[in-house]
């Protein structure tokens, strides 16, 4: 769904599509009934749209651009995008703790091609005439997006790192506090609590620094 018109451009307000008991959808722009090939073109288009359960208002858009990958990709004579390798892979990381930076990792993966597309295709016609030149390009171009990648990992530890630090910082308050309740001798005192919040900080900004990095290279 990712377009080169999505990088840094307005987000256009959606067309709502409402999904019936009987699987219908209905276009409530257009006032027509639709099919999932028909949204599929609307994607093309760069054309954005939200589904939701026309009874319970459930959002279904999830479901349903699912849906549309699904019938795409199981086109007999069409064609594929999503190899088997990387489906196994996709599968096993549903019952694994790194699964949450998937879809973040998946996202910049596709922006990165998305901003690159044009020199891909220049990449491709040239490889007909001097596959030589256009391999060498080809793995230039893989070198510097695992650079980025090893980039946005890096940022990814980074905030884990402060998100655990800040977890331990609110379990030590908790347990200085319950101290403090059971203490008839006196008030405890929460050790280094400011020192823990100046490290804290040090670990957020360090953390958004990488982000403002990244995003100039990117650039």
């Amino acid at each position: 769904m990712l377009n080169k018109s999505d990088v840094g451009s307005e987000k256009k307000e959606a067309v709502v599509i409402k999904k019936y008991a009987n699987r219908r959808l209905y276009n409530t722009e257009t006032s027509t009934y639709v099919t999932l090939d028909d949204l599929a073109q609307m994607v093309r288009k760069d054309k954005d749209f939200v589904v939701y359960d026309a009874k319970s208002g459930d959002d279904l858009t999830h479901a349903v651009l699912t849906q549309i990958i699904v019938e795409q990709e199981s086109r007999e004579g069409g064609q594929t995008l999503l190899p088997i390798p990387f489906l196994r892979q996709l599968i096993r990381f549903y019952d694994d703790n790194i699964g949450s930076m998937v879809p973040s990792y998946l996202q910049f993966s596709l922006e990165n091609l998305v901003k690159e597309q044009e020199k891909f295709r220049t990449m491709f016609a040239s490889a007909f005439s001097n596959p030589a030149a256009a391999f060498e390009a080809y793995q230039d171009q893989a070198r510097k997006n695992m650079a980025m990648f090893e980039q946005a990992m890096s940022m990814w530890t980074s905030f884990g790192g402060a998100a655990k630090f800040q977890a331990q910082a609110d379990r030590d308050e908790a347990t200085a506090a319950r101290e403090a309740a059971g203490n008839t001798g006196g008030v405890a005192e929460t050790p280094k609590s400011g020192a823990e919040i100046d490290e804290l900080k040090a670990q957020l900004d360090a953390m958004q620094q990488r982000i403002e990095r990244l995003a100039r290279n990117r650039d």
